[in-house]
């Protein structure tokens, strides 16, 4: 009798572990919108849609993606005639769940449209402060973009023949919001910034930063319409003369040093965080994270070329 009551005991308790699962299943398939900020072909959102697919589609919920395309189509009436087709897509597609990635879904459909809706929001790839757009909500969570500016600072200091610091990247908001945070929160100073448009503008940009700077972050060209990586690549193999720094790994080909984040890591939480709320979970009651994975890396062709032999602990070669 005691074995009988046992086992009927451990039944309920397995029964009660997985309801919100089985609960899931008899429901059918649910329904996740992401809300991507740019366009499909950016790497690192693309890489985030990837890690939301994977994650979804092993426990039968659908993923549709919009696409918002802010970097190519970057003024405010184009944006914002971008945020209506969102919100047009929500209203067909009626998922149970939105995710978004990057500030300006943030800044143009989510706080205006989607502030404390019934329909639960969790963001990701929002670049280094979510109180910038008054978030969180109560319908929302996410996961928030820091950067390793300061250990790229770092590695770079050691090989650089004075103390000024440039910054090159596309000319997009989000980037100009990056080097003022970069200046608020860890006291860096830039000498140079360098905001560029084109591919052309970029090689010009990196020439100048040669002879006015001693350091060079290098970070964000997915605006550029006409970018060359190869071309980049060539380039600057052959024009390098100061150590550079990147936080993107597409970006290693072109910098001396890498110290990368994981736009999976943000796909990966996003999704989990959504899965969370189809189980029943208030988007409330899931503390907003901030990404933590990383990885090193050293560019042995740079390298060669300012003449550093000295490969870092840890760090993986640039092919």
């Amino acid at each position: 009798m005691r074995q009988a009551t046992l086992v009927r005991l451990l039944l309920c308790a397995l029964v009660m572990l997985f309801m919100p699962a089985l609960a899931l299943a008899q429901e059918g398939s649910k329904k996740v919108l992401h809300v991507d900020s740019y366009h499909a072909g950016n790497e690192w959102n693309d890489r985030i849609v990837a890690a939301l697919q994977e994650t979804l589609s092993a426990k039968n919920v659908e993923l549709r993606v919009f696409h918002m395309d802010t970097k190519r189509r970057s003024s405010e009436a184009d944006i914002r005639v971008s945020a209506q087709a969102a919100l047009k897509t929500i209203e067909d597609f009626k998922p149970d769940v939105i995710t978004t990635s990057d500030d300006p879904a943030a800044q143009y459909l989510v706080m205006p449209y989607l502030r404390d809706a019934a329909i639960p929001v969790v963001f990701c790839g929002l670049n280094w402060d979510a109180s910038t757009y008054d978030l969180p909500y109560r319908n929302t969570t996410g996961m928030v973009e820091v950067s390793p500016i300061p250990q790229i600072l770092r590695l770079m200091q050691r090989h650089a023949r004075g103390t000024r610091i440039g910054f090159l990247s596309e000319d997009t908001p989000v980037k100009r919001k990056e080097l003022t945070y970069h200046e608020r929160l860890f006291g860096i100073t830039y000498d140079k910034a360098y905001f560029v448009t084109s591919h052309a503008a970029w090689k010009e940009a990196f020439l100048r930063a040669q002879k006015e700077v001693d350091m060079l972050m290098i970070l964000g060209v997915g605006a550029l319409p006409d970018w060359n990586l190869t071309d980049a690549t060539r380039f600057v193999d052959e024009k390098s003369e100061i150590p550079s720094g990147t936080d993107f790994e597409w970006l290693t080909a072109i910098s001396l040093f890498g110290v990368v984040k994981s736009p999976q890591e943000q796909g990966r939480w996003a999704a989990q965080a959504a899965l969370r709320i189809l189980e029943g979970v208030q988007p409330s009651d899931i503390p907003v994270s901030y990404n933590r994975e990383g990885a090193l890396f050293f560019n042995e062709r740079i390298a060669r070329r300012l003449g550093i032999k000295e490969l870092p602990a840890l760090a993986k070669a640039v092919p």
